[in-house]
């Protein structure tokens, strides 16, 4: 599975595109991209993004989504993000940034280039909700903030030092964390291990939702999830678009906390149907068991929703 869908809403705003010289209504969310001809045109989104910055009514934008910037993996988005911390004073209601709203038809998700995100939120005391789609070269030289409640990065193959990166970060407000893990073929290279700062349970002191989504290595998340201390004040857990099989599945039935989730997102699976019923009977938890592809348990057969 590839991402075929823009999002339609973001930070509970309507996306709309910004189209330069037309108003806008900052009660939306605002996506900004240029198209493949607009890029050999030499438009760049930087340059609409300065035409947001020139649109009356743009003081007020809550949301901004940032679509492609390039078409062919030359350019990574420093410049994007070097342009965002700089209009920064222009935009102090900026709640929610989106950084590679990026589907399949525009660019695959393996060739977004990113950066170093971190200095969106030195730039932005006041953000909530930080999204990033693209692992390669995504990086956090420090991740800290004292309001931001959603951190999500989505990518098919997660860096290591991103996941340490999260591991350690300061963030005392965030209530989701989503970290999409993907495959070591498309530079996933963490190990369940080092997803232990995270589950041991000392930071995030508000978290309620944890999502290990898309991870080749389900299996062995879901069991480092199963004994996990933080499971003690979660809600929900989300290990969906996986390679999840009975060996992880069976680790989350033996678990005391997993009990008292209120939803266990397990979709895009390959638990046998004899597991899958022990898991829907994990009343009053709200076990999501759909698109099951329980046909092998062959791992070589078995893959992550969202990789190249």
């Amino acid at each position: 599975m590839a991402i075929r869908e823009h999002v339609t809403d973001f930070y509970g705003k309507t996306v709309v595109p910004f189209q330069p010289g037309e108003p806008i209504d900052a009660a939306n969310a605002l996506r900004i991209a240029v198209d493949y001809d607009e890029q050999q045109e030499g438009k760049k989104v930087t340059h609409l993004l300065e035409a947001l910055l020139d649109t009356p009514g743009s003081v007020h934008i809550e949301a901004l989504i940032i679509g492609p910037w390039d078409f062919d993996s030359s350019e990574d988005s420093s410049d994007v993000i070097a342009a965002l911390v700089a209009a920064a004073p222009r935009l102090p209601k900026l709640a929610a940034v989106f950084v590679g709203e990026i589907t399949f038809d525009e660019q695959e998700i393996s060739w977004i280039q990113q950066s170093d995100v971190a200095p969106l939120l030195i730039a932005y005391p006041h953000l909530r909700e930080l999204r990033v789609r693209g692992g390669g070269g995504l990086r956090f030289s420090s991740l800290a903030h004292r309001s931001l409640t959603h951190l999500v990065v989505e990518a098919g193959g997660l860096p290591r030092e991103v996941v340490l990166a999260a591991g350690t970060a300061d963030l005392p407000e965030l209530d989701h964390l989503e970290l999409w893990l993907g495959t070591d073929n498309y530079g996933g290279n963490a190990k369940a291990a080092d997803l232990e700062p995270i589950l041991e349970g000392s930071r995030f002191p508000k978290l309620r939702y944890l999502g290990l989504r898309n991870a080749q290595m389900a299996d062995s998340v879901a069991a480092a999830v199963a004994a996990a201390p933080i499971l003690s004040r979660l809600r929900v857990v989300d290990l969906s678009l996986g390679a999840l099989g009975d060996e992880g599945a069976k680790a989350l039935l033996a678990s005391a906390g997993i009990s008292r989730l209120e939803r266990l997102d397990l979709h895009h699976h390959y638990i046998s149907p004899d597991v899958q019923a022990k898991l829907a009977a994990l009343r009053p938890v709200l076990v999501d068991l759909h698109d099951g592809k329980h046909g092998t348990e062959d791992d070589d057969y078995r893959y992550c929703a969202v990789s190249e």
